[in-house]
């Protein structure tokens, strides 16, 4: 089931976001059980993705300085 949440969509543009949705789930299915199930295990659901690509400041009297550095 679809909702709209917020806004008021045209007949039109109502008709362009179903239509991507069902061509998405038409492409699952017909990939088949095992290609559906390697796509679900996205990069959400990858621990690695929170941990950030630099190191951190070491807490000390001049970590401030260093919190916002590029890395």
């Amino acid at each position: 089931m679809i909702k709209v949440v917020r806004g008021n969509p045209t007949p039109e543009e109502l008709a362009a976001a179903l239509a991507v949705v069902r061509t998405r789930a038409a492409a699952l299915a017909a990939a088949g059980p095992a290609e559906a199930a390697a796509g679900r295990a996205s990069e959400w659901s990858d621990p690695a993705r929170t941990v950030p690509g630099r190191r951190l400041p070491h807490p000390g009297p001049r970590a401030w300085r260093t919190t916002y550095w590029p890395g």
